[in-house]
């Protein structure tokens, strides 16, 4: 007798349900796989369509892997990672040709955003979520799912770890080049009229130096701590790097400027750093602002693919006691800190900008 009176298809329908999320792991770590052997490389390489023997040479693979490399590439061409071309379009050896997707154009070049992907992927990020539910069982106050699974705080873990460290920085650096590129252009007249802005938290400064390179007039500075601001890499902008904590004081601008910081912290902490640029920013009359780039859940496009990555980042960010955010989460925090409005534009994708006005 079925179960619940539920039809035999349906069971294995639900059964077909319950196998793909099962197997959902195996997406992402068949994406790690391209990237640690650079697959998207390689492809590129060969004028953006590569052979299996082709991309086994870029890889340094021996020719006994290539079987084993096809039952990867088949199954990163099913997920839209690549596109296998139709047998009439093979390679004049007969071999299966493979080129990039839209997805996998943004793992090569410049602008790649390998870095942060290879972050999110590493096992230092991936096996917190294996005791998540052990975790769940501790009553609070209690360490952040990574530091009950590290013995240390992710913060911790970076300032013991340079290998570690220069994961995170090349990471946050590759969204911000890629992002900011976006924001200038859709979003550009959100810096017009600004005579200064601080990058709070601005890490190595690549947000800070966009704007500054297409903004010259407004003076653009980072505020990190004081190990953070040792690492800035040379510049060929006027971006000035300035040690500080934003929990004790923010430096004096017509703008403060945060890219991804807000949602590593409580909001306690998100109300006092906030406070502290109010008083570091002047009215709204005289341009006074602080620029926010982060997720608001529910914002933007309705698909299910975008809700689906708001609320994966949320459990993501959960890992460190951060919170990814609706409107009404944000806007209680705003007005606690002393703010009078603010003005959400879902442009970005997964992400908003947000401005917030004394």
């Amino acid at each position: 007798m079925p179960l619940n009176g539920s039809t035999s298809q349906a069971l294995l329908d639900a059964q077909l349900e319950l196998w793909h999320t099962t197997f959902a792991y195996i997406k992402s770590m068949a994406l790690k796989s391209a990237l640690d052997l650079r697959i998207p490389d390689a492809i590129d390489q060969h004028g953006g369509a590569a052979t299996l023997p082709q991309i086994a040479s870029k890889a340094k693979l021996h020719a006994s892997k290539i079987p084993r490399l096809r039952r990867l590439m088949r199954v990163l061409a099913a997920t839209g990672v690549f596109i296998k071309a139709d047998e009439h379009q093979s390679s004049c050896s007969g071999e299966p040709v493979y080129s990039l997707t839209p997805m996998s154009r943004l793992l090569v070049g410049s602008r790649s955003l390998s870095p942060i992907t290879s972050m999110v992927l590493h096992p230092t990020f991936v096996s917190p979520f294996l005791e998540i539910g052990s975790w769940l069982q501790h009553e609070l106050p209690d360490p952040c799912i990574f530091k009950h699974t590290h013995g240390q705080s992710l913060w911790e873990l970076a300032d013991r770890d340079a290998t570690f460290d220069a994961l995170i920085n090349d990471g946050m650096v590759s969204d911000s080049r890629f992002i900011m590129d976006i924001v200038l252009k859709e979003c550009g007249e959100v810096f017009q009229g600004l005579n200064s802005l601080i990058d709070v938290a601005g890490g190595l400064g690549a947000a800070a130096q966009a704007i500054s390179k297409a903004f010259p007039d407004v003076k653009c500075s980072v505020l990190d701590l004081d190990h953070v601001v040792a690492m800035a890499p040379p510049s060929d902008t006027d971006v000035q790097y300035v040690a500080g904590d934003m929990f004790e004081s923010v430096p004096p601008a017509n703008a403060m400027f945060f890219k991804w910081v807000l949602h590593d912290w409580g909001h306690e902490d998100c109300v006092k750093i906030l406070k502290n640029c109010r008083k570091a920013i002047p009215s709204r009359d005289e341009g006074g602002k602080v620029i926010i780039i982060d997720i608001v859940v529910g914002a933007g496009r309705s698909d299910l693919m975008h809700r689906d990555v708001q609320v994966f980042f949320d459990l993501y960010i959960m890992l460190v006691n951060g919170i990814e955010r609706d409107e009404q989460q944000w806007r209680k925090i705003f007005f606690e800190a002393g703010f009078s409005d603010y003005k959400i534009t879902p442009v970005l994708g997964f992400r908003s900008i947000i401005e917030v006005y004394p």
